[in-house]
């Protein structure tokens, strides 16, 4: 089966090409330009240096939520389109759980957190499972670093671009049962996508592309705005 995985959820991105297992081809980018400019392009280039055809691709799977507005919406358009145009299905795959995917070896709870703004978090406790997928601890939720820690009760790793402003806070609470994963696995990655779209499709999973919409776990600053006027 062949896979093509788009992740815009947040402000990197990514797109990935895998034939079962095997990642084909894969692109990250981590640069300060819109996600539309970098994404379909590097659609195109990975299908044409992997020869595989669009029409080729079995499944698309992207990333739903939770995560930036804009980029939510430009990989939403983005899959819709090419599923739209093959007649190929779609599955989504939460940005927390992508990201967890980075430390599914660790049997600690993971703890993927998403800078939400506002001094709140995007985050999900989860614990990897033998299934290749993870069992639900806490559901993600838009929620404060204090709130968050309160529902850990043993060693946990954590990852993801929420740890900019509050890794130091998580290690003074947590002391010795805060770990934190490298670097390059701090991001999500559209492998990662790609493999768990897989595996939610295989146990008959897969979007209505005519209802669906990202998860936002929150409300935009303009509904916001809407919403508050007299």
């Amino acid at each position: 089966m062949i896979t093509l995985a788009i992740d815009t959820a947040t402000k990197t991105a990514g797109v990935a090409l895998l034939r079962g297992e095997t990642v084909l081809v894969e692109y990250f980018f981590n640069l300060s330009v819109n996600h539309s400019e970098t994404v379909l392009p590097a659609v195109h280039q990975g299908l044409a240096l992997a020869g595989i055809g669009i029409d080729e691709v079995d499944l698309f799977a992207l990333t739903v939520g939770p995560g930036s507005f804009t980029g939510l919406r430009i990989g939403a358009s983005t899959v819709k389109g090419l599923a739209l145009t093959t007649g190929k299905p779609v599955v989504g795959v939460s940005t927390l759980e992508a990201l967890a995917y980075n430390a599914f070896e660790t049997p600690a709870l993971i703890c993927p957190m998403l800078d939400a703004r506002k001094a709140e978090v995007y985050a999900a406790i989860y614990r990897a499972n033998g299934e290749g997928l993870f069992d639900v601890v806490m559901e993600e939720k838009a929620t404060t670093p204090a709130e968050l820690l309160g529902v850990i009760d043993g060693e946990a790793l954590f990852l993801g671009d929420g740890l900019e402003e509050h890794a130091g806070f998580i290690r003074g609470r947590l002391q010795g049962r805060a770990r934190f994963a490298p670097p390059n696995r701090q991001w999500v990655r559209a492998s990662s996508v790609a493999l768990l779209g897989a595996k939610r499709f295989g146990r008959g999973e897969r979007l209505d592309l005519a209802s669906f919409t990202p998860r936002y776990l929150r409300r935009s600053e303009a509904e916001i705005r809407h919403a508050e006027r007299p």
